[in-house]
Parts: C-alpha cells; structure tokens; sequence
C-alpha cells in the first residue's frame, strides 16, 4: 500500500513540474508580436527613457547586479566563437541559416525582381573569391561604423552564403540600393541612427517593399501590424503604410533608437529587433545576466543566432563585393523622382493615362496603396521627375467622377453587358447589341504592348472591352507588360 501511495505521489509531482519544465525550454523560442507592444508601450505614453524604456533598463541592471556571475570578465566579441550546444542547428558547431529563412527569402525575392531585373558582366571571372581569415577580419575594421563589426566562424558563414549561394541575391540589392539607399541615409542620419542600419532592410525583405512574412510582417523593415501602428503607420484595406518607404523607415528609425535605450547595445537591439525584446531579456536572465550579444547567443532563437551575423555580413557584401565579382543588376525603377500630395481620390489607371507611367512602375514606386487606389487628399504620390509636370498640368482630371475612372482601374463594362448582368432574361437592345458584336468578330490580331499602354487604353483603340481582352488572353488581372502579345478579335 505504502509502494503504491509513493508511485501515485512521484508521478503527481512529475504531472506537476513537466510544463514548468517545457516552459523553460520553449522561453528561448520567439516571443509573439505582442511581445513587442507590451514591452515598449506605457499606456499610450511616449518611448521616452522616463517611461517603460527606463524601467525595463533598471530591472535589468539590478537583476545583473544580483547575480555573483557578471563579475566575471566578459570575453571580446570579436574573438569570441559560440559553444557547441544541443540548440546549435549544426552538429559540426558551423553555422547555418534556418531553412525556413531561406524559404522566405526566395519566395518574396524574385518573383517581384523578376520583371525588373537585367543582368551585366562587369567581370571576366564571375566566380566567388575566398580569403583568409585575416584578410576577412582587416576588410570588417576598415568599415568606419559605430555598430562593432567583429569577426568569427558564424560572420564567415553568413558572408559565405552572401557571396557564394546567394549571389544573384546581392546582385539584385545591388542595382535597387540606388533607389533605396539614399532614401534610408537621409532618413537615419536625421534620427541619429548609425547608417550601417542601411543595410537592416537587405536582411529584413531583400530590399522588396511589398514583401510579407508568413507571420504577417510587412514592407522594408518588415513590421508587424500592430508595432506599425504603434509607430504611427495607417494599415487598413486601402493603405499600408509599413509599405512605405520613408514613413516605415522614419518608423523603423524610432524603434531601433528605442530598444537601443534599453539595452545601451547595437547588437542586442538587433537582436531584440528580430525577435521581440521580451526574447532577448528572457536569454539575458538565462545566461546569467550578461548583456553581450556572443555570450547570450547560446540561448537565442536559432533564427535570431543567424541574424546579427547576417546583418555583419550584409554590411562586409555590399562594400566589398567587387572584391568577390559580383556585379550590381541594372532594375528598371528611376532614380529621380518627385512627390506630391493628391488633392483626392484617384487611380493608378488614371495616373498611368495621365502621365504615360506603366501601372507597374506607379506600383513599385508607391507600394503603399494596396489596392491601386489613392484614397483622397492628404496622401502622396511619387512619379518618376519626368512626369510629374504632366500630372501638374491635368491632374484636375485625374480626380474626375469622384475621383478618377475606377472602372477602368479593373474592367470596362458596355451598357448592354451592365443589362444582361442585371436582368433574369436579356432585352431586345441586349441581344442585337452582341449580335452585332459576334458578327464583327471575325478576324483576329496580335497587339505588342508599348511602355505606358494599359488595359483600358488598348480596349479604346480597338473598341472592345477589357474583360474580353482579359478573357481572350486568359488573364486573371489587369496587368500587362511592355513587350507582352496581346489577342485581339476584331
């Protein structure tokens, strides 16, 4: 009897103490975005330092304080090569990007580089070129940046994956940096963030402002919903401003100054930037309350172990890849360009036939309209310098019918199509009209598309509609390319 009360209590302890014990194991893993709100929000109150920010610095200084661990001396991160440990992805202790990251990066990469991307030879060889340890380590000194640039065996992988399996990769950042990069300098230099944060958005969305995580982050800076409305960026049906160029980077600027506050270290707040403040403060407790990056990296999500590597090596790759031959792609989006506020609601089609820019130009230029409609005024628009003294001089057509064609922005719909949709049994004036139709489509041509040309300007020329070039192309969507061979019956 008493055997079976001491069996019957040991496993009642171990029912007890087993999700204590899987809670501790699973508090390395990624903190949901939650995390991020609840860290730096203060009851709607300023990111100041007198606020949670201050707090949050106090209780991790006094939890280091209590610990006899942190007097010992910290090691150099510079010099510093992370353990071996069950949570190392690699059993050969080398390196590697999650699998899951790769994915990501393929799928929201090129697709969208796909129609804008031209390759060049600017080399003989373009092959990669390996170095030695030494030549790695003087090329990261010689970067005059305030974010410490060390270098061990995880900052060789990363660079490796760079310039070796993810070369046509940087090749593409390469040529739309000269768009981006500009826009990003300006912005962080006026927030006092060190410019090597640059670079943050080649890691974050493969420089892609309309790329989207599986977890639902958006943009350059890849911001969760609700931590870009914390920031003051508007998201709803029409509008993403986490799309936004400069207002996700001035956005960005702010939290990264922010987790920067809380921990009085670059490397932490890019770690913390990735996955959520509460994971970073979770792998300092359990490290024993050491505030270095390297040393708390044992404890880190994997993801967030490969990241400020990365974000070292993206920095080494897009200053020194003509040492590696890789060649900067030539992308088809214009360097000039000029914004102006819209005085109302209007369309990427009525812009288009306005200015003559293609519908996928506007698109990347202002990926912030996710439906192609510009809501009305206080919103902005950005054309290539060109054009913007064409829209000037007839943008008060622009806004017509109530703000522009939005017929036209999907689909043109005749009189006698609109009364067949909307009536049970067709009308005398319903089946002459496509009599007609029918008997004058008797021959049919080939239309090549031509820069600036969309759907609704080639149903005009040939006085047909666009659902049926749509349906005679087998095309699901409005878009079209310059170059692309369209059927026509006439």
């Amino acid at each position: 009897m008493n055997i079976r009360l001491l069996a019957k209590t040991v496993i009642t302890i171990i029912c007890l103490q087993l999700p204590v014990m899987l809670n501790a194991q699973l508090n390395g893993g990624i903190t949901p975005p939650d995390d991020i709100d609840e860290l730096l929000s203060d009851n709607n109150t300023s990111k100041s330092e007198g606020s949670y920010v201050q707090r949050e610095k106090q209780r991790i200084h006094s939890s280091n304080r209590s610990r006899t661990t942190t007097s010992s001396s910290a090691s150099s991160s510079s010099s510093y090569e992370p353990r071996q440990s069950s949570r190392t992805p690699n059993s050969s202790g080398k390196f590697e990007v999650p699998e899951e990251f790769n994915t990501a990066l393929d799928s929201l990469t090129y697709s969208y580089y796909a129609r804008h991307v031209h390759y060049k030879n600017c080399y003989k060889n373009s092959a990669n070129v390996a170095y030695s340890e030494k030549e790695y380590r003087d090329r990261l000194s010689k970067l005059p940046y305030e974010v410490e640039m060390p270098y061990n065996n995880v900052v060789r992988d990363a660079i490796d994956l760079y310039t070796g399996r993810r070369r046509k990769l940087v090749e593409n950042m390469l040529g739309i940096g000269k768009y981006y990069f500009p826009i990003f300098d300006d912005i962080l230099e006026r927030y006092g963030v060190p410019l090597e944060f640059r670079y943050l958005p080649v890691i974050e969305s493969a420089l892609n402002a309309r790329a989207v995580s599986r977890a639902g982050a958006a943009g350059l800076w890849q911001f969760m919903p609700s931590t870009g409305r914390m920031y003051g960026l508007e998201v709803n049906t029409l509008v993403d401003e986490r799309r936004d160029p400069v207002k996700s980077t001035k956005a960005a600027a702010r939290y990264l100054k922010d987790l920067y506050r809380i921990y009085g270290d670059w490397h932490l707040a890019i770690a913390a930037y990735n996955c959520g403040p509460g994971t970073v403060n979770r792998a300092i407790r359990r490290s024993g309350g050491k505030k270095n990056y390297w040393q708390i990296y044992d404890y880190l999500p994997a993801e967030t172990r490969s990241y400020v590597p990365i974000f070292i090596a993206a920095n080494y790759v897009m200053n020194y890849y003509q040492q590696h031959n890789l060649c900067p792609a030539e992308v088809d989006m214009p360097v000039h360009t000029d914004t102006i506020v819209v005085k109302g609601r209007t369309t990427f089609n009525r812009i288009s036939e306005i200015t003559g820019v293609p519908i996928d130009e506007l698109e990347i230029l202002n990926p912030q309209y996710r439906r192609n409609i510009i809501p009305g005024e206080k919103y902005t628009l950005r054309l290539p310098g060109h054009a913007m003294s064409k829209f000037i001089a007839m943008e008060d057509s622009a806004y017509s019918n109530g703000g522009g064609d939005f017929q036209s922005s999907s689909e043109t719909v005749t009189e006698a199509e609109s009364r067949s949709y909307n009536s049970s049994a067709p009308t005398a004036t319903t089946k002459s009209s496509y009599s007609s139709s029918s008997k004058s489509r008797g021959r049919t041509v080939y239309h090549k598309v031509r820069r600036g040309e969309n759907l609704g300007n080639i149903a005009r020329k040939y006085n047909v509609t666009i659902s049926q070039i749509k349906k005679w192309n087998h095309l699901r969507g409005a878009r079209i390319n310059a170059g692309q061979k369209l059927i026509i019956k006439k």
